[in-house]
């Protein structure tokens, strides 16, 4: 890490659509939905502020201004006329990001306040070998997911197609902004960058000891609010 005292910035996807949501997401946007009681994007930045997190940017584009609103001015929005995808989505808001390397939060997965606190893991493990660094999530702690696994976690902590234990990725990446100097300015996936990552054996990865909860449709989210009750 270039700046070793300071706890990296928070950027927070919250520009999708939550089609899968709907219609809870058609007047709200998906990120504001509660989860027994507390909003999801709150869930988040409440798992990174118990870390540390003082900095947060996250992008808009459905339900902007309600996302603005909810924050009173506190959180910097990147607004979206046009949907970029998860990595176009950061690569617009790297100027609004002063840490480098800077962690990505999906704002629809959170594990439960105080079980864990993986994200000073994530850093301690950045290191020269490492271009990114995931959480992972075992699929005996993953509610709400519907596939078996993403990638596999090896026994030295590299990420891989098909070595080691299953595992979810779980929607945290810690990552430098140099990934992103050849990629389009358009729209296009993070999941690029963890292939390109995968083919160089610069993916590395660590897991969650705590339940973990995706909120992708109105059953998961049933589900989480019966589990967290």
């Amino acid at each position: 890490m270039t700046e070793t005292t300071r706890f990296p910035d928070v950027m927070l996807l919250a520009a999708g659509l939550g089609t899968r949501m709907r219609p809870i997401t058609e007047s709200t946007p998906k990120p504001l939905i509660p989860v027994a009681g507390v909003p999801l994007i709150e869930r988040v930045m409440g798992n990174a502020k118990a870390e540390g997190a003082r900095r947060f940017i996250a992008n808009a584009h459905h339900h902007a201004d309600q996302v603005l609103a909810h924050f009173g001015g506190l959180l910097k929005v990147s607004r979206e006329d046009e949907l970029l995808g998860t990595g176009g989505g950061v690569k617009r808001a790297l100027p609004m990001l002063h840490s480098d390397p800077f962690l990505v939060m999906n704002t629809d997965a959170f594990w439960p306040a105080g079980t864990d606190a993986p994200l000073a893991r994530m850093i301690a493990r950045y290191r020269d070998e490492a271009e990114i660094v995931l959480l992972c999530v075992h699929p005996r702690d993953a509610t709400g997911f519907a596939r078996s696994h993403d990638f596999c976690l090896s026994p030295q902590g590299l990420v891989t197609r098909d070595y080691g234990a299953p595992v979810i990725y779980g929607g945290v990446a810690l990552l430098g902004k140099s990934l992103f100097d050849n990629m389009p300015d358009g729209a296009f996936s993070l999941y690029d960058l963890f292939e390109q990552c995968l083919d160089r054996e610069t993916l590395f990865g660590m897991a969650l000891n705590a339940p973990w909860f995706h909120v992708g449709d109105p059953q998961a989210l049933a589900e989480a609010e019966k589990l967290l009750s």
